[in-house]
């Protein structure tokens, strides 16, 4: 149940809490916007969203409450996974016989009620509350996490203590039994779950001198996760290589392995990578979230022409569409998305990949497997032979990859692939310096798409127009004139918009945990046009095809980032962070 903006008004008006004219400004908005008189008043500042929801609260008889200075008891908190109270920002925080009481900031989120009334089957009582307390309150996961690490690390310490004389090497046998010991098993499952619910999309495990230091990657960033003491440094090592089936007395060698498991029904294979350094072995896990499904471009942050153009390459039935940008830019997920879509009874898909990063239905995946001859160009040949409609490589890394991969094209087959390069453009001199002939990659390549990810602006923000100074530095490095157009052909903002009267948006703190969350891609989709494979064929660099692409309408990836900075997704300067890396 919501607020009807006659009620609204009523109350507004009744208590005298926001002038006449900006009231009538307020409706004007909602008139010509086609919104609630509720997001009238916030759009144009003349009230916050916490003033509104003790107004909801107040008219509909819900009560409010402030969770800022309460501790939550840690059982009646993970009565509700982590990743769903973040979604959809909803706390357990009072439990009393047959009923739960849960924190919201839209109580009128009837999914995320029902789907509490199922997992924990008592009445729910839902209660408003304000974006602080909800921010303060889903801190006391990580919090919670934490002091439970360190308790596990006080009861087990003196249990996994190993003594280790000078010299002495350990067998396998034994090696194997200290890693199955419970103190070892629950540090590391304690761990890994830890990872998962923090979203982490890698975990490293680095031994120094006196300590074993875990960071977790965040949304790109690497984060001190905890600190552990320097002689569970060997145990836990061996734990991991146990889980990825590694060998247990090789420590002079890197290694690499997987394995697999689930956690609320969810299901995350870690890809392990073990390199010996100076204080023992450094041990690197890419987290893997298994059977994800509902991406769409759009959501990855694919918008207007860049989006059509994509859609255009993915209509042929011949050619290349190629991916690029550095290791995390979310290069393989934009390829599993377009196969995604792709994916029909019609249509044969086979893939080569390293490795296999999500596994989908009624398509064909090959991992390749170096070490026994099982190459991309290998693999690639094989899978002509399977009759397939549409080939994914999972990276194009020499001449010879490039060069059959460009063979399917031309004999009849859709291909994706990704390429390490810095630009959409730059894929094109990355090719021809492998070795590609230029006739033959202009003839065959339909999109280049280049990529980054960037992190989405939490709710803890704060807007601001953009200076002269600003502007004018922001101008000497993209076409600010064409990022407004952008705006205003896909109505994001109004017609009459100037930048001095477009918002964009910061963390009001930039210490805080939730100032950013999660991430989107910022893009740029360069189509190989006739005038583009003109330049190509008389050897034009990657800035000649890039000049030529900007006047077809391409935006560039820091374009793009402005514009999403714009809509308020993210903010400047963190699309300068990411594309200055």
């Amino acid at each position: 149940m919501r607020i009807q903006d006659a009620q609204l008004k009523r109350f507004v008006v009744d208590a005298g809490l926001v002038p006449k004219k900006d009231l009538t400004a307020a409706e004007k908005i909602s008139k010509d916007e086609e919104r609630t008189l509720a997001e009238a008043l916030i759009a144009g500042g003349f009230m916050t969203e916490d003033d509104l929801r003790r107004i909801e609260s107040y008219v509909l008889g819900i009560p409010f409450v402030s969770l800022k200075d309460q501790k939550i008891d840690f059982e009646i908190l993970s009565l509700i996974p982590e990743p769903v109270a973040r979604n959809h920002n909803i706390i357990a925080f009072r439990k009393q016989e047959g009923t739960l009481e849960v924190a919201m900031l839209d109580t009128a989120d009837l999914p995320a009620i029902d789907f509490v009334k199922k997992k924990v089957g008592l009445k729910i009582l839902p209660r408003l509350t304000d974006t602080d307390s909800m921010r303060t309150a889903l801190l006391q996961y990580q919090k919670t996490l934490k002091d439970e690490f360190g308790d596990i690390i006080m009861k087990e310490s003196s249990a996994l203590k190993v003594i280790e004389e000078e010299g002495k090497e350990m067998s396998e046998a034994d090696l194997k039994k200290l890693a199955e010991d419970l103190p070892v098993v629950r540090i590391v499952d304690t761990l890994l779950r830890h990872a998962i619910i923090q979203g982490a999309s890698d975990i490293h495990i680095e031994p120094m001198e006196k300590e074993v230091v875990v960071r977790y990657r965040i949304d790109g960033i690497l984060h001190d996760a905890m600190t552990l003491p320097k002689h569970a440094s060997g145990t836990i090592v061996a734990r991991l290589k146990v889980l990825s089936n590694l060998k247990l007395d090789e420590k002079r060698l890197p290694q690499d392995g997987r394995f697999k498991m689930e956690m609320d029904g969810q299901k995350v294979s870690f890809r392990v990578s073990t390199l010996p350094i100076y204080f023992g072995e450094k041990v690197v896990m890419r987290l893997l979230r298994e059977n994800r499904s509902g991406f769409n471009l759009e959501g990855m942050g694919f918008h207007g022409t860049s989006l059509e153009r994509v859609h255009s390459a993915m209509k042929q039935t011949t050619g290349i569409i190629l991916v690029t940008g550095p290791t995390g830019s979310g290069k393989t997920t934009t390829l599993y998305t377009i196969l995604d879509l792709l994916n029909t009874p019609e249509v044969n898909i086979s893939t080569i990949e390293d490795p296999i990063e999500y596994q989908m239905p009624r398509i064909n995946q090959t991992q390749v497997k170096p070490e026994i001859g099982f190459t991309f160009a290998s693999g690639l040949r094989s899978l002509m032979r399977q009759d397939p409609d549409i080939i994914m490589v999972g990276e194009i890394r020499d001449q010879e990859t490039a060069s059959l991969a460009i063979n399917a094209a031309l004999t009849g087959h859709l291909v994706l692939a990704t390429v390490h390069t810095n630009s959409a453009s730059g894929t094109v001199a990355r090719l021809v310096d492998m070795g590609v002939e230029t006739f033959l990659l202009a003839s065959t390549l339909r999109v280049a798409v280049g990529q980054r990810l960037v992190r989405r602006l939490g709710e803890a923000k704060e807007s601001y127009t953009l200076s002269a100074s600003e502007k004018a530095e922001l101008g000497k490095q993209v076409d600010l004139d064409k990022v407004l157009s952008v705006l205003k052909d896909e109505g994001v903002v109004k017609k009459d918009a100037t930048w001095s009267n477009v918002p964009f948006f910061r963390p009001k703190n930039m210490d805080d945990d939730s100032a950013y969350k999660g991430r989107i891609g910022i893009h740029e989709v360069l189509t190989i046009s006739p005038t583009i494979k003109e330049s190509m064929m008389n050897d034009g660099t990657s800035d000649d095809v890039e000049a030529l692409a900007k006047k077809e309408g391409m935006l560039t990836m820091l374009e793009d980032g402005i514009y999403k900075a714009a809509q308020g997704v993210t903010s400047i300067e963190e699309v300068l962070r990411v594309i200055n890396e």
